[in-house]
C-alpha cells in the first residue's frame, strides 16, 4: 500500500471514529505517513508525567507542547531505526531496559510496574516500545559517534588518584542536571537567561525537560547518587562549593554546557576501587558526549522529514 492510501485510510478511520464519537479524536500531526492524534498526545502527557511528576506545575498547553513534540521526536527516531533494526527481534534487550527503570524506580517486580501503570491509566506494551526506541537510538548514536568521544584516560585515572590520596572529606552527591548544546544560531547570554528565567517560573527539573538534550531530560534531569570520584574535576570544583539545592553555573564541556543541581550531598568513606571508578567516570563522560551528537543527528533527520503540525 502507498504511503498517500495509508495516509488516506488513517483519515477515513478516524473521520468514521469522529462522526460516531463526536469531535474527541483529532489529527495533531502528521510525520510521513504516521499520524499524531490529540489521544496520543494526552496519552504521552500521561507518560511523561509518569516520568516526571513535577511536571503537573507547568501550564497545561506547555505540558502539551512537551507530549506534541516528545511524540515527533520518538517517530522520527523510529523512522530511521527500523531501516536498521528488527522490532520483533529484541525482547531481550528491551527486557534488560525494562529491568533498569524498575531498579531506578524502586518497584519490587514487573507486576507491580504492570500495576502502577495501569493506575497511571498507561499501555505497558506501548511504554515497553517506547524503552525499545529509546535503547536502539542510543545504540545507533553509539555504534555512529564512538570514534568521535574524545576521553582523555590518563588525565581521568590521575584525578581519580590525586583525589583519593588527599586529605579531603569525600561525598557522595545526589545531582540533577540541565546539557546544553553549542548552538550557534542562537546567543548562548540570551539562550542563559531564558534558562534562568524559566529555573525561577517552574523550577530546575521542569527546565531540564523543556532544554536539556541529555537522555535524563525525561525524568527532570536526574542523575541520582554519584560518587565525587566519578565526577571531572572541572566539575567536581564547581558543586564542592554548593550547598542543597543550589546550581552551578554553566560549565563548559565536550560540545556543549551543563548546569548541575545539588540535590542532597553525604560523606562517605574512602575505600575505593579505582579501576572500577575510572570506567563509570569514562562512561559517564562518554554518555554526555554522545548526547550532543544524538542531538545533532536527531535535527538532521528531523530536517528532511516531512512534518505537518494542525
Amino acid at each position: 500500500m502507498s504511503k498517500i492510501k495509508i495516509i488516506i485510510f488513517f483519515i477515513f478511520i478516524l473521520t468514521f471514529v469522529q462522526f460516531s464519537f463526536g469531535d474527541s479524536i483529532k489529527i495533531k500531526v502528521k510525520i510521513n505517513n504516521e499520524i499524531i492524534t490529540n489521544l496520543d498526545v494526552e496519552n504521552e502527557k500521561k507518560y511523561l508525567l509518569f516520568l516526571n511528576p513535577k511536571l503537573i506545575e507547568l501550564e497545561k498547553s506547555k505540558i502539551e507542547d512537551l507530549a506534541k513534540n516528545s511524540l515527533i521526536a520518538e517517530i522520527v527516531k523510529k523512522i530511521e531505526l527500523k531501516k536498521i533494526f528488527d522490532f520483533n527481534n529484541n525482547n531481550q534487550l528491551v527486557n534488560k531496559i525494562e529491568k533498569q527503570l524498575i531498579k531506578k524506580r524502586n518497584i519490587s517486580s514487573v507486576e507491580d510496574f504492570k500495576k502502577i501503570l495501569k493506575d497511571k491509566d498507561l499501555n505497558y506494551f506501548i511504554v515497553k516500545e517506547k524503552l525499545l526506541i529509546e535503547t536502539l537510538w542510543n545504540k545507533l548514536i553509539y555504534d555512529k559517534y564512538k570514534d568521535n568521544v574524545v576521553i582523555n584516560k590518563e588525565e581521568l585515572k590521575e584525578n581519580i588518584i590525586i583525589k583519593f590520596n588527599n586529605n579531603k572529606k569525600k561525598f557522595s552527591y545526589n545531582l540533577s542536571e540541565i546539557v546544553l548544546s553549542k548552538d550557534f544560531s542562537v546567543s548562548f547570554d540570551k539562550k542563559l537567561l531564558e534558562i534562568n528565567k524559566s529555573i525561577k517560573e517552574v523550577g530546575f527539573e521542569n527546565t531540564a525537560t523543556i532544554y536539556s538534550i541529555s537522555s535524563s531530560s525525561k525524568n527532570g534531569g536526574l542523575i541520582g547518587w554519584i560518587n565525587e570520584i566519578q565526577i571531572s574535576k572541572k566539575i567536581n570544583e564547581k558543586i564542592r562549593k554548593l550547598g542543597v539545592n543550589q546550581i552551578t553555573e554553566p560549565i563548559e564541556i565536550q560540545n556543549g554546557y551543563i548546569l548541575i543541581k545539588v540535590n542532597n550531598k553525604k560523606q562517605i568513606k574512602q575505600n575505593i576501587n579505582i579501576d572500577n571508578e575510572l570506567d563509570k567516570l569514562i562512561n559517564k563522560e562518554m554518555n554526555s558526549q554522545l548526547s550532543i551528537f544524538s542531538t545533532i543527528f536527531y535535527k538532521k533527520l528531523k530536517k528532511n522529514i516531512e512534518i505537518n503540525e494542525y
